[in-house]
């Protein structure tokens, strides 16, 4: 069996990215300014191991109770005047959404940031269907304008120097050379303004699914989700079916969590709950609201008796932050929607589990990820579920079995580890393994006698 061509692509960025030496800078740079952000966040908590296990506990109970669940929020969210659409896939999806477009007569979205947007890859089919598509959050802003994919769930242009952003704009604005920051974001924010009062389709995602009350949570911190909410005539969100939770009142767990995990703040600046469409007696808020609830192979994760806890994630990105292999590799390395240690977990199951497998597989079983993760997700276990079910699936090369099978044989036998040389062990090791182990490495020798034989030999001189 081959390697699939996204398990190349893969092991090929990743050598390429790994030794870029000024890639590593600015990714160390902004994640030592995330650490010590998060480590001064998570001092409001007097116990925060309380509210990490009910956090989780409450997330894995609606996961295998979610019929339930979305049955009550679909009718609440009704009474509140929304409109629901179920979606399959992504073809779905934006069949759907198209359908809303065309009846309607929209011609300009602004949309806020949004992952599942990108799962779907809605700009480009927007923008194929004759509507502006713009994105308002600033860092997706960024991405956007340079032809890029989100580097990271939450931090989408972390890849990128402030430099780099100056040289972008001046690229594609012909602002002035090496703007500062202030002055990048000033400017972003008077180009958007125009885009949010004439836009005709506000299009967002959701944090948060509330069964009790029907409503939407969205967090952020910029006000443009607000503003793409707020000014279209049309408000259009989407989410993923695993985003609920119970109850109103479980936001005050769930949402400082998020914040403190995902940027380091005790709360994020906006905080919005949307239950419907604008009231008669409402000034602002969209003539009509639709949400789209899409599936796209979260049943298949769901059905994996294990690997379905990761659908409790609330998408804070404290695991790629933590990660020694995203650090290295970066994101847009991984090719997929979400990267980095959870990323490796569902994309498997979300697309194709044979042409995904290797991701589980870029892992050192650290365990951070799971240290770090604000609704317990055991992440390192799971990816070890994964690559268990590849190997049950015979999803590996000949190659690899045959170095499984042969080097099972030769460790479980003291017999042969102790009548091979080093010699023969170093050849031996430089012909099956120093491929393995990359050309930018130096194979280690190992020693002329086993530690069995050096341990005898040291008993008998005693």
């Amino acid at each position: 069996m081959k390697r699939s061509a996204e398990n190349k692509s893969f092991l090929k960025a990743a050598e390429k990215v790994g030794f870029d030496k000024v890639h590593r800078k600015k990714i160390n740079f902004n994640i030592s300014k995330y650490d010590a952000a998060v480590a001064k966040g998570k001092n409001i908590y007097k116990n925060l191991e309380l509210a990490r296990n009910r956090a989780g506990h409450i997330k894995y109970k609606v996961i295998n109770e979610l019929e339930k669940h979305l049955v009550e929020f679909e009718n609440n969210f009704l009474k509140n005047g929304g409109k629901i659409i179920w979606a399959r896939d992504a073809g779905e999806a934006l069949k759907e959404i198209l359908d809303i477009v065309k009846k309607h007569g929209l011609k300009a979205m602004v949309k806020s940031k949004s992952m599942i947007t990108e799962e779907i890859e809605l700009n480009d089919f927007l923008g194929q269907n004759g509507v502006e598509a713009v994105e308002t959050d600033l860092g997706e802003f960024i991405v956007q304008q340079a032809g890029q994919k989100p580097y990271h769930i939450v931090t989408p242009a972390m890849h990128m120097s402030k430099e780099d952003i100056a040289a972008l704009y001046h690229e594609k604005f012909d602002v002035a050379e090496n703007l500062s920051p202030e002055e990048l974001t000033a400017y972003t924010r008077k180009l958007l303004r125009k885009k949010f009062v004439s836009a005709d389709l506000g299009i967002s995602g959701a944090n948060f699914l509330i069964a009790d009350t029907g409503s939407i949570a969205i967090t952020e911190n910029e006000g443009n989700a607000l503003l793409s909410m707020s000014f279209p005539k049309i408000h259009i969100a989407i989410s993923g079916i695993e985003k609920i939770i119970p109850y109103l009142n479980d936001l005050d767990l769930y949402w400082p969590l998020l914040a403190t995990h995902g940027t380091g703040q005790a709360m994020t600046v906006y905080n919005s709950i949307l239950s419907g469409p604008r009231k008669a007696n409402e000034k602002d808020g969209p003539e009509e609201m639709y949400l789209v609830l899409l599936d796209n192979g979260r049943t298949n994760l769901l059905a994996q008796e294990r690997q379905r806890q990761a659908l409790s994630c609330i998408k804070c990105g404290a695991c790629l932050n933590a990660c020694p292999i995203y650090k290295n590799v970066g994101g847009h390395t991984y090719n997929t929607t979400y990267s980095g240690p959870i990323g490796s977990i569902i994309t498997p199951h979300l697309r194709d589990f044979k042409t995904f497998k290797h991701l589980s597989f870029a892992c050192t079983v650290c365990g951070k990820c799971t240290e770090v993760c604000p609704v317990k997700i055991p992440i390192h276990e799971l990816l070890l579920v994964n690559r268990n079910d590849a190997v049950k699936n015979g999803y590996f090369t000949f190659s690899e079995q045959q170095g499984i099978k042969w080097s099972t044989v030769a460790l479980n036998s003291r017999k042969m580890l102790d009548m091979t040389s080093g010699k023969t062990k170093n050849k031996l090791a430089g012909m099956f393994a120093s491929k393995m182990w990359g050309p930018r490495r130096e194979l280690p020798k190992m020693a002329s006698q086993s530690f069995s034989q050096q341990w005898k030999d040291r008993k008998g001189e005693e």
